[in-house]
């Protein structure tokens, strides 16, 4: 039978109903073959609090060696001493509260990817908090207002801290969530770089000119490991939830020929099922999959991220890396009901409306010192020094992001959803509430944001982080006077 869903808004804005087909007898009964995918299952922190509405948990950084693949150890930067640091499950509405602690030999913080928190929450340091020293503790505490996978970084030195690990995902889930398929797993992507010593790449190799390109790690991870396996039983669903934590690399993930069923994305489910062979997403992007393989019991599928150009040199002399390997059980293919019918889905998303919209047009620029150094900048200005973007609560805003380099970016706002929408101002479909959406070198992304009552300074930025700390990053005040910005922490 068919059964609606109506979602939680958006910044307001979102009137959602999504019919699915579910099969009663398997909507809560695993399709699957026993610890189908006990290879990658991410640890999950303790909930200290016994309130049903309320998800208490300790995070600490430090320093802990870590095995990326059987006999490859490295001291890694790690959340509770893994990598990825562990899985944060909540429910919509719930109250989240986090212990951090920070035993790094650095100061740092922890910015919540796409949750719409209070800016006293962002963990931007000097913006919305101060950085947490050496032996320091800094708790925070909010309402978790939005369904979906979401994802934790630190935002002190972001390029160097995220690519020796510190990253984790965190999933708010919604009760009345449709989607009746009982085999679900968080998939969080990443790269790590490793020297010839084995030790941690260092952050500032290659100068500036690494920084322009963005560094990538010689190490695909997928949950922390090197070519992890899940198993399967041929023609039955999984539900894939999948966050790009990787610093500068885009995921083009490909599954040899068999088909991705995109449902959702950065905050929550897109307006319609879209079906396609390959997968791209840009660093700090999500994506609520379906994947039902259909190869014969008894055989593999190598998924594979194929190399996607975003820019000069990211192609050039380079071929797939593998992912993770999918094990067809040897048993019967499941030849029940699809669970559920998902082509057939819609959610209705209502379009933000750009009438009498505030224009805001920002330019990605880089430029080459005298000294040959490279900096990024905003309009021109390294992390856009006295350039910051003003706005007033309740009011809607039309960004025109044009990218004049030979890199790719994608662009992040810290505190709200937006809409992408073309060059007419009509929606881009399927619509979807965004956080983070890529600007393909020499062209132009346009979106939509309606912006509600949570004043304070909110960061914007490229999340390939080495375009983010060499310049690429600036600043909306919302609803507060002028702010100088000039020496906050990157």
């Amino acid at each position: 039978m068919f059964k609606a869903w109506r979602a939680r808004s958006a910044v307001g804005l979102v009137v959602a109903t999504l019919a699915l087909v579910a099969s009663p007898a398997t909507a809560d009964v695993s399709l699957q073959p026993p610890g189908w995918d006990k290879d990658l299952r991410l640890a999950e922190a303790p909930d200290l609090n016994p309130d049903p509405h309320i998800v208490e948990i300790n995070i600490e950084a430090r320093v802990a060696p870590v095995e990326l693949e059987p006999g490859k150890r490295v001291d890694a930067w790690t959340y509770n001493g893994g990598i990825p640091g562990p899985l944060v499950r909540v429910q919509v509405g719930d109250r989240l509260i986090v212990h951090f602690s920070n035993h790094l030999p650095m100061e740092t913080t922890i910015h919540w990817h796409g949750l719409r928190v209070p800016i006293q929450m962002d963990g931007v340091p000097e913006v919305s908090q101060p950085p947490v020293p050496t032996g320091g503790t800094f708790t925070y505490d909010f309402v978790v207002p939005d369904a979906g996978l979401f994802w934790y970084h630190p935002h002190v030195m972001s390029a160097a801290q995220v690519g020796f690990g510190l990253y984790g995902a965190l999933l708010v889930e919604d009760p009345a969530d449709p989607v009746k398929v009982p085999d679900q797993t968080v998939l969080v992507l990443s790269d790590i770089g490793i020297d010839d010593h084995g030790a941690l790449e260092s952050p500032d190799s290659g100068g500036s000119t690494g920084m322009a390109f963005g560094r990538e790690g010689n190490l695909v991870l997928v949950n922390g490991r090197v070519r992890p396996r899940i198993e399967a039983r041929a023609g039955a669903p999984q539900r894939w939830r999948i966050v790009n934590a990787a610093k500068s690399r885009y995921f083009g993930i490909d599954l040899d020929g068999e088909l991705i069923t995109r449902i959702g994305g950065d905050g929550g489910f897109t307006e319609y099922p879209v079906e396609s062979d390959t997968l791209v997403l840009a660093p700090g992007e999500r994506a609520d999959v379906i994947v039902v393989p259909r190869r014969a019991p008894g055989r593999e599928i190598i998924v594979r991220t194929i190399p996607y150009n975003r820019g000069y040199g990211s192609v050039e002399f380079r071929s797939a890396d593998d992912l993770l390997v999918i094990a067809l059980a040897a048993t019967p293919a499941y030849a029940g009901p699809p669970v559920p019918a998902l082509l057939g889905a819609r959610r209705t998303i209502e379009p933000i409306s750009t009438a009498g919209a505030t224009s805001v047009n920002i330019d990605f620029t880089i430029a080459q010192l005298g000294n040959g150094t490279f900096v990024y900048g905003v309009n021109g200005v390294p992390f856009a020094t006295h350039h910051s973007i003003a706005a007033k609560p309740g009011e809607t805003q039309v960004w025109t992001i044009v990218n004049k380099t030979k890199w790719s970016h994608p662009f992040h706002l810290h505190g709200f959803f937006f809409q992408v929408i073309d060059e007419k101002g009509q929606p881009v479909r399927p619509l979807e509430w965004k956080d983070t959406v890529n600007v393909p070198f020499e062209q132009t992304v346009r979106v939509v944001v309606q912006y509600d009552d949570r004043q304070g300074n909110w960061m914007f930025h490229c999340h390939i982080l080495d375009h983010a700390d060499g310049g690429l990053m600036g600043m909306l005040d919302l609803g507060v006077p002028h702010v100088d910005h000039s020496e906050h922490a990157r």
